[in-house]
């Protein structure tokens, strides 16, 4: 039967991405990998106007650019220069600056389907090799590894499994990994807009009543909004003609990019926080989405994943000769398990503190945003954690 030294099922943004983080060293060990995915990447990059976006922290840049992928994605990275952090009808509200942070960009937003395939070519095809497209029917624990059964009845064995087949997960299900999930009861309309003006790298965190909204800078000046209602009023959004659509979204953001002209496909995602309750086991590992979803208003999702894959890389290159061993992936987990409490944290609490429209909790909220432009410490703090640097001093560091 054939075998490989890691079987990575999923070759999405961080499939792909472990992949890549691996490929040098594992090359040098003799692995090798294959990378299981159902959906072929296009043989070139389409613009759309409706691409989906993922905001990347000045953090993941650096990881991309120790991999030497990120000359490729930052051509078609739209740089945050600036945060407009509100609160509507409250005086509070504060600005992160780059400059003011030392760093060329707070982040960069860039379309999945470029970064997809800037992931996908840089793989060495002598050391990754991809089914494609191909799924996973079955996956079975084994002496020394995982019996993996493709959807066409393929088997091969592997030393190494990592599960980073996207939150709804059934292979996470079939293999008894349970998870915790914190219903928001609220879902996030996702499109992009064409405003009156230049955007000018600005991304907007506005918090309002209704739930919190946040505006994107995109490249030919369009912008991705992430629009997070209650489930039937979403449903509304996401059905109502375009001028009454914009009308609405107009009347909670304001005019600060001037009159919003356009706005594309409409696609709406029910939110919850989704923990895997086990993250590894002997010669299997779960990320990515699998092992933790986030709310995306504060855009920490994938950039919290990226982290595990670098620290996952790091660990197994340091191991033993086979990968896979429980000692060695306990020990990635631990290294994480901070990185993954804090920015996890973080992320439900702002969620939490700016969806309540309780009095008490909307003062002290208004206060909070005040004080940040008061207390330059504070500001610092929350300026490293948008960027994806305070969880991870290695990376805190080179900023």
């Amino acid at each position: 039967m054939n075998r490989v030294n890691l079987a990575i099922i999923g070759g999405g943004l961080v499939g792909a991405s472990l992949a890549l983080a691996l490929q040098a060293g594992a090359k040098a060990r003799g692995w090798k990998i294959l990378l299981i995915e159902p959906f072929a990447p296009g043989d070139s990059f389409q613009p759309s106007y409706d691409a989906r976006s993922s905001a990347l922290s000045f953090g993941t840049r650096q990881i991309y650019e120790q991999l030497g992928l990120w000359q490729a994605i930052g051509r078609r990275a739209e740089p945050i220069t600036q945060i407009h952090v509100s609160d509507r009808g409250r005086f509070g509200t504060t600005r992160l600056d780059a400059g003011q942070e030392g760093v060329p960009a707070l982040g960069y937003v860039v379309e999945n389907a470029w970064l997809g395939q800037c992931l996908w070519q840089g793989l060495d095809r002598d050391v990754v090799s991809w089914r494609c497209p191909a799924e996973v029917s079955a996956l079975q624990a084994i002496e020394g590894g995982y019996r993996v059964r493709l959807n066409d009845d393929t088997l091969f064995e592997c030393d190494l499994a990592v599960l980073a087949d996207g939150g709804r997960s059934g292979l996470r299900e079939q293999l008894g990994i349970h998870v915790r999930t914190t219903p928001y009861q609220q879902s996030a309309l996702i499109a992009n807009i064409t405003p009156g003006e230049a955007h000018g790298g600005q991304a907007f965190e506005r918090f309002t009543e209704a739930g919190p909204m946040a505006l994107l800078p995109l490249p030919e000046n369009r912008c991705a909004l992430v629009w997070t209602r209650q489930g039937m009023d979403a449903q509304r959004l996401a059905e109502v003609d375009e001028r009454s659509f914009l009308r609405e979204l107009q009347g909670v953001f304001g005019y600060r990019l001037g009159a919003l002209r356009q706005v594309g496909a409409r696609h709406l995602y029910p939110l919850s926080l989704v923990e895997a309750q086990e993250q590894v086991r002997p010669h299997l590992v779960v990320l990515g989405n699998a092992a933790h979803s986030l709310h995306p208003i504060a855009g920490q999702g994938f950039n919290l994943s990226l982290r595990d894959v670098q620290s996952l890389a790091e660990a197994l290159l340091a191991g033993p000769a086979i990968p896979g061993d429980l000692p060695t992936l306990q020990a990635y987990h631990r290294r994480q398990q901070l990185d993954q409490a804090l920015t996890i944290g973080f992320s439900d609490q702002v969620t939490r503190l700016f969806g309540s429209n309780q009095p008490l909790v909307a003062a002290a909220r208004n206060l909070g945003l005040l004080g940040l432009d008061l207390l330059p410490p504070a500001k610092r703090w929350f300026a490293r954690q948008a960027m994806g640097l305070g969880t991870r001093p290695d990376l805190r560091s080179k900023a």
